[in-house]
């Protein structure tokens, strides 16, 4: 099944994901067919150019609205529309959750009734052609699984039909609370960043898309541009087009784990060997901390933190409230690992519990516990050095000869 990983880290509107469509092989002939179903092709024209953002090549689909008499459309006339299209009942589906959620979102935030709501800015044909365009063109290209990032929620103010509004406008964020969408803030939080994801954008990523980042093989690619160039960060889309299962279905993953990490420059050498006792305590299934150089030349330590999917709430809060950090970077890891087991051993210099490593069954190596081993070298005044050599000796005679 062919999958697609939607990057909307510097942004995602409407146009920037036809866009995005297009710059990867989309034929704008289908995107003007759709235009005719709906019955609106003496109103918009397409508009294909390419250019570049902050040194990023792409693609920017310009919708030209050319329609006779100044008209605002409700969420129900564009679900009428669609409805009456011969589009497919997928798209007539998935594109009315979509308008009905816009028309949620605003319902909330103004305290109107649902069916009273006023879209204004919205209520154009360019936003229908967004969608639609959209969730059509997903299924013409046969496209079965959608991922995407997490959506940045901007900075500064924007002009609207109801005055100047904070970014993200309300009616945005208001969809990213309904539909449970992770998002981040600036990683510079005096950076003015203005609007980086839309309401259309949203509804469209946060009705279609998952929020994850699967292991992929990327058979193309395509990058849609937005209208603006700011100097805080390239104004793109990108998608990623591949498949899922040949990335993975050869592969015999064990576990499924997430990593976060985050620089530190600010912390003393005693909070954090607590904040690494602590991360264990709380389940992580590992820790460990890399010198670093950051910028000016600024020594520092990359914290790296293993851990359980579940468990992401309570470590990452714990992060925060226990470092300087204002962002932790999530990956998602797939671990392969060897077959263990633990025995108890009973060593010359006494009972230890021993991590034994194997593959296909056949025994390949074996581990005293640190400390078990520690125990022994205190009660026995012996150095630990040589109580693991004896003991992994003395391991390693007894398990290559029985297994």
């Amino acid at each position: 099944m062919k999958a697609m990983y939607i990057d909307a880290l510097h942004g995602a509107s409407g146009d920037m994901l036809i866009s995005s469509l297009v710059d990867y092989g989309l034929p704008i002939l289908f995107l003007e067919d759709i235009i005719k179903k709906l019955g609106v092709d003496n109103f918009i024209e397409l508009k294909v150019s390419q250019s570049s953002r902050q040194g990023i090549i792409g693609t920017h689909l310009d919708v030209i609205i050319d329609s006779p008499e100044s008209h605002t459309y409700k969420w129900q006339d564009f679900v009428r529309i669609v409805q009456e299209s011969n589009l497919s009942d997928y798209v007539k589906r998935v594109t009315t959750d979509i308008f009905k959620l816009i028309g949620q979102a605003e319902s909330e935030v103004h305290n109107t009734d649902i069916d009273q709501v006023e879209f204004h800015e919205l209520g154009t044909l360019d936003t229908l052609f967004d969608v639609v365009g959209f969730v059509s063109s997903i299924e013409e290209l046969g496209i079965g699984e959608i991922y995407c990032s997490p959506l940045p929620r901007g900075s500064g103010k924007i002009n609207t039909a109801h005055g100047i509004l904070p970014v993200p406008p309300p009616a945005t964020l208001k969809i990213i609370e309904i539909m449970d969408a992770p998002s981040f803030p600036p990683h510079d939080l005096g950076v003015v960043t203005g609007e980086m994801i839309t309401p259309t954008g949203t509804a469209i990523l946060s009705t279609l898309a998952s929020f994850d980042s699967p292991v992929m093989l990327i058979s193309g690619s395509g990058c849609g541009l937005g209208t603006r160039d700011p100097e805080s960060h390239p104004n793109i889309t990108r998608i990623h087009i591949g498949s899922i299962e040949s990335a993975n279905s050869n592969i015999p993953f064990n576990s499924e784990l997430m990593l976060l990490e985050t620089n530190i420059d600010d912390t003393t050498g005693e909070i954090l060997g607590y904040v690494l006792e602590r991360l264990m305590d709380m389940g992580a299934k590992d820790v460990w901390h890399t010198p670093i150089q950051m910028k000016k030349n600024r020594p520092a330590t990359l914290l790296s933190v293993l851990i359980e999917k579940d468990s992401f709430d309570d470590i990452s809060g714990f992060m925060f409230r226990e470092t300087a950090t204002l962002g932790i970077r999530v990956k998602d890891i797939y671990r392969l690992e060897a077959d263990r087991k633990i025995e108890e051993f009973k060593s010359s210099l006494g009972d230890v519990n021993v991590k034994i490593k194997l593959i296909d069954g056949s025994f390949i190596d074996a581990y005293p516990e640190y400390e078990d081993c520690k125990d022994i070298a205190i009660q026995k005044s012996t150095p630990l050095i040589e109580v693991y050599k004896i003991i992994q000796s003395e391991i390693r005679d007894k398990f290559s000869n029985n297994m």
